[in-house]
């Protein structure tokens, strides 16, 4: 099918990418169609093909590319000093990083059981060294005497679920700001491991 006339690929491809977005964190991976998201570009739905081969295709890009902003901001923070310093600026990090992303974050936290095997390994990958990034902090205070955590990776995975789950209830126009929220949440989470 040819595009319409006036249609980009600059343009309409990230079109496609945010109204899958928005539809998948709203009804979920398995009750959005093709279709569906054609309708909210404003396109045909043949037309969709011209910028994802497939659905999964689609899912795997939504996911991916939040997975590759996460790395490259925390790359780009060079989290550094001792552990305890590390861990703070980690926590704020996962805060800034996530809380303006609600529905990247659902995404990528409830879909992946929707994932192709290939692309769950590529994704998990990704999110493991995310993942190793914190585990590395808490195995580093736990050696410096100053963490108390008797499995650096549960402990990993708790805080994660914990700071991710901010996203979930948080608003801007609520009682505290994203400052006190971060403050609050640092302390939480430093306590949760100090000796």
């Amino acid at each position: 099918m040819a595009r319409k006339q006036g249609s980009h690929s600059d343009i309409t491809g990230p079109k496609v990418h945010d109204a899958a977005l928005r539809l998948i964190a709203r009804h979920g991976y398995a009750a959005v169609s093709m279709r569906q998201i054609a309708a909210e570009v404003g396109v045909q739905a043949g037309a969709l093909y011209n910028y994802t081969p497939d659905k999964q295709t689609l899912l795997f890009d939504l996911m991916h590319n939040h997975m590759k902003d996460v790395l490259a901001a925390l790359a780009a923070a060079g989290l550094q000093g001792d552990p305890v310093a590390r861990l703070d600026g980690f926590t704020r990090l996962h805060i800034r990083i996530h809380l303006p992303r609600p529905d990247q974050v659902f995404i990528a936290y409830m879909e992946l059981r929707n994932l192709s095997p290939d692309n769950f390994d590529t994704l998990e990958a990704l999110r493991r060294q995310y993942e190793t990034a914190l585990e590395d902090i808490l195995r580093d205070g736990v050696a410096a005497g100053v963490f108390c955590v008797p499995d650096t990776r549960i402990a990993t995975m708790a805080i994660i679920a914990m700071l991710t789950g901010l996203s979930h209830w948080y608003r801007d126009d609520g009682r505290l700001g994203l400052d006190e929220i971060e403050d609050i949440y640092a302390d939480l989470v430093r306590k949760s491991v100090s000796r």
